[in-house]
């Protein structure tokens, strides 16, 4: 008999992959369930809700992304290049379930996340131009981080040191213009 655990995550790896085709919206845990073969009440045993299992889902990408900027944080001085060399490789590590946060804006913004991004770009920012960003460094910033997010969604076809590269490249151009 499966795991609890081999349960939950084969539950969050067909919800992933029904969300992605179908929205969070229109796939429902009955559908879930069907997919993997097994009863809806035995889906509410690991999650509740949908919404806990979309929590479930983008928990690690929160989890990193606030990893990935305490530890940005915790430097004594911050190099701009290798921020968004971790930033990027951060987006590419994660690009899927990105991809799925930006189609599904509306029900992701029930759960808080487009704050959450809002104070990272806020406190990368504050990184990248210390003590406090004026408006053009901000903007400069935005463009940048969001450049290198787009990028790692934008060309998946590209290898992955390539296009680190090029959008690194790309983002500090636009940081030190």
């Amino acid at each position: 008999m499966a795991r609890a655990s081999d349960t939950r995550q084969r539950i969050q790896a067909v919800a992933r992959d029904l969300f992605r085709r179908h929205g969070v919206q229109k796939t429902s845990l009955q559908a879930i369930a069907a997919e993997l073969g097994i009863t809806k009440p035995a889906l509410y045993y690991h999650f509740a809700s949908r919404e806990e299992l979309v929590r479930s889902i983008v928990l690690p990408l929160i989890e990193d992304g606030e990893a990935f900027l305490l530890r940005q944080e915790k430097l004594a001085e911050v190099d701009q290049r290798a921020l968004l060399e971790g930033y990027f490789d951060f987006h590419f590590e994660h690009r899927d379930l990105i991809v799925l946060v930006l189609t599904e804006l509306t029900t992701l913004s029930e759960l808080g996340l487009i704050e959450i991004v809002l104070n990272w770009r806020q406190r990368l920012a504050e990184l990248l131009f210390p003590p406090t960003p004026t408006l053009a460094q901000s903007a400069r910033a935005v463009v940048a981080l969001g450049g290198l997010q787009d990028c790692t969604i934008q060309f998946p076809h590209v290898p992955r040191e390539e296009l680190r590269e090029v959008a690194v490249d790309a983002a500090y151009a636009a940081l030190t213009q």
